[in-house]
């Protein structure tokens, strides 16, 4: 296929290597639904990631634990409806990889089946290698996710940076190693402190991309709500805000409520004869 003169080329999973060795940023954004897949269709961006961190920012839950496949699912699926051409990054859920490798297996291959996804994300180092393994074999790309990993909040004992003391810095480069070997195409690294990151990236032949994890990452993610400045409450030292959506959006409905309590919306031009 030719593409025109400035026209921008799909991401592939071999762009991954690719931008990596060539020096350029990948850039990725989670995106949950239809609207924003339709706007970041016709974006710049990289890569989209269907996050199960869906959970925080559409559900309302306090952790990721709550989400199911099905709800992965769903928001794939209308995510990709939204950006057909974008490479597609859906998070395999709680207890969808954790139980046995025949389940992740086919957890994985759901997924892609069901969401016409590009990839997979899982999080976790060592302990699923095998589980990477045999989901490569299977032909389905995987990211994995190491550091701050969101479904393993309860054990980590909360939200907090990973990887400054001596012996966790040494297990995650380990791990990172072990994730590259047993097959992954990319690994996101989040809330792990910045010299760990930088060393890791090094380290791999295929890229990291940091959420909290410093420029020395090959790419970056972000929340979508928070990069649009989207909410009031707390937002991570590492979110960036590059627009601030909330006040515009509340007044545009305070607004709409004033127009229709006095009678000036719908007007003529809003009313069929």
């Amino acid at each position: 296929m030719a593409y025109a003169s400035g026209e921008q080329k799909p991401f592939t999973v071999n762009e991954f290597k690719g931008k990596k060795k060539a020096g350029i940023p990948i850039s990725m954004i989670t995106c949950y639904d239809y609207a924003f897949a339709c706007i970041a269709e016709q974006s710049n961006m990289d890569t989209l990631l269907v996050g199960d961190s869906l959970g925080n920012v559409i559900a309302g839950y306090k952790t990721t634990i709550p989400v199911t496949m099905d709800q992965m699912v769903y928001h794939g699926t209308i995510v990709r409806r939204g950006a057909p051409s974008k490479f597609l990054i859906v998070d395999m859920p709680f207890m969808s990889y954790h139980v046995s490798v025949e389940d992740s297996v086919r957890n994985a291959g759901r997924i892609m089946k069901e969401t016409e996804a590009n990839a997979v994300k899982l999080e976790g180092g060592r302990e699923f290698k095998h589980t990477v393994e045999a989901i490569t074999t299977a032909s389905i790309p995987l990211v994995g996710h190491l550091g701050l990993t969101p479904q393993s909040v309860h054990k980590l004992g909360g939200y907090s940076v990973q990887g400054r003391e001596d012996d966790k810095r040494k297990r995650l480069l380990e791990d990172a190693l072990i994730l590259e070997e047993a097959g992954a195409c990319a690994i996101v690294l989040e809330m792990v402190s910045a010299s760990l990151a930088g060393e890791i990236s090094k380290s791999l032949s295929i890229p990291t991309i940091g959420i909290g994890a410093g420029g020395g990452c090959d790419g970056q993610v972000l929340v979508i709500n928070d990069m649009l400045g989207m909410n009031t409450g707390f937002t991570p030292k590492f979110a960036k805000k590059f627009t601030e959506l909330f006040p515009v959006i509340k007044t545009a409905l305070n607004e709409y409520d004033a127009a229709v309590k006095d009678h000036s919306f719908p007007g003529p031009e809003n009313t069929f004869k």
